[in-house]
């Protein structure tokens, strides 16, 4: 199951017990931002998108949306967001629990800086009802990100 390997992962990190389950489901933005009693804003996102032969996993704000014209720019290809099928394979989590830690070799990280306006934020945890609180330095650190981007619109 996907969360085990998230826990997993957080473990060699010191930082299983902060792992988050939750009774309800956190699988949409708002659903996420109800069940941890936080704004829609401050939920992390991830996206997951074709990228050449790759994946590239983009997250943002819960407010964010990504900005097709600065996708390509960065990417030098159109956004095409993989498959609910495609996600689960080339990432190794589920849709409504997609999460940038402990993800299948070869996938690429990047967080998107509409990220930068909050001290901490809750991305998932591989399941459609778990989330970790993370300050950004280490939402950047445990997933392994190369870089901040500005892909996203709508939110500033």
């Amino acid at each position: 199951m996907s969360i085990e390997r998230v826990r997993a992962y957080f473990r060699t990190l010191g930082k299983e017990d902060r792992v988050i389950e939750l009774g309800e489901s956190s699988a949409t933005v708002v659903l996420a931002a109800n069940a941890l009693g936080c704004e829609p804003c401050r939920i992390a996102k991830t996206l997951a998108f074709r990228h050449g032969d790759g994946t590239v996993l983009i997250v943002a704000a819960g407010d964010a949306k990504v900005d097709n014209h600065k996708f390509k720019e960065c990417f030098g290809e159109k956004a095409k967001m993989l498959t609910p099928e495609e996600t689960l394979e080339r990432v190794g989590h589920a849709v409504g629990g997609v999460c940038p830690f402990a993800t299948n070799e070869g996938v690429e990280v990047y967080l998107d800086e509409s990220l930068k306006r909050f001290e901490t934020v809750y991305p998932a945890c591989g399941s459609t009802n778990s989330a970790i609180c993370l300050t950004i330095d280490e939402l950047f650190h445990d997933s392994n990100a190369l870089g901040f981007l500005d892909v996203c619109k709508d939110w500033n």
